[in-house]
């Protein structure tokens, strides 16, 4: 077990230090926020699995639906948050990047809103998070957009539009829902293949073949959860499609894109 350490945030107002941690590989430096939800029913219960050897799961921070944020693992140090997961070219998510859990029991327990306070508090501690670690918007992700086939938090209730307008993550207002053709799946074409294109640039793990199969249909509807909550369907509307291209139109530059890579 990890001896008690000095919180890296000054928001932070405990320290429960976990057992599960490492070094970041290469000397990594993190250059991207993870946000999840916790998607177990008892606070109490999803603090020790988070902090108790054996579990193979922590986070460097865990924001409580009061606000009240707790650290449990050095910001210097790899938290074991990601699983496996992709983003932008980068695999070994883990060693580059900060872990948030937040206190909600999550999509098999109800799913209940995110209180302001706790929403607050994660803007607050993330604002602080990219000040000192130079942490571009657009690097604070998903749980499930790392890893769309395997995750849903913090899901669609998460209300991102706060948090960049505090700063905090990249946004665009969704495109309206029109009828319209879609793209879904089991078609097969280039604009299949030009979608795929899209989201590859934008970070997602996606095949690029043309074919719209589940692994597509899996990165649209997390793309849909953060980016367009309104409608999730797995279903490239024009509304999807038309929010993608404003977020790729407003990226920085490919340099600043790189991170630290």
């Amino acid at each position: 077990m990890m001896k008690t350490f000095t919180p890296d945030s000054s928001i932070a107002s405990d320290v429960i230090p976990s057992a599960n941690y490492g070094e970041r590989n290469r000397g990594r430096l993190p250059d991207m926020i993870v946000l999840h939800y916790t998607g177990m029913p008892d606070v109490e219960a999803a603090i020790a699995k988070l902090c108790t050897a054996g579990t193979d799961v922590s986070a460097h921070y865990i924001v409580l639906e009061d606000g009240r944020i707790v650290q449990s693992v050095p910001e210097a140090k790899r938290a074991w948050h990601a699983g496996v997961s992709y983003w932008a070219g980068e695999e070994d998510i883990n060693s580059c990047s900060i872990g948030v859990e937040i206190i909600n029991r999550g999509h098999d327990w109800g799913y209940p809103d995110f209180p302001l306070r706790q929403i607050a508090a994660v803007i607050a501690l993330c604002r602080g998070i990219m000040l000192r670690r130079g942490i571009p918007s657009h690097r604070v992700l998903a749980h499930s957009d790392i890893a769309p086939s395997r995750k849903k938090d913090p899901g669609e209730k998460f209300p991102w539009h706060s948090l960049a307008n505090s700063g905090v993550g990249h946004w665009v207002q969704p495109a309206p829902i029109v009828r319209a053709e879609t793209l879904r799946l089991g078609s097969i074409s280039d604009d299949v293949l030009k979608l795929q294109q899209a989201f590859a640039k934008y970070g997602y793990g996606i095949p690029v073949s043309g074919r719209y199969d589940g692994p597509t249909m899996d990165v649209v509807t997390a793309f849909q959860r953060h980016f367009r909550p309104a409608r999730v369907d797995g279903i490239a509307d024009v509304s999807t499609l038309s929010t993608l291209h404003a977020l790729l139109t407003n990226l920085p530059n490919d340099d600043d894109q790189a991170g630290a890579g």
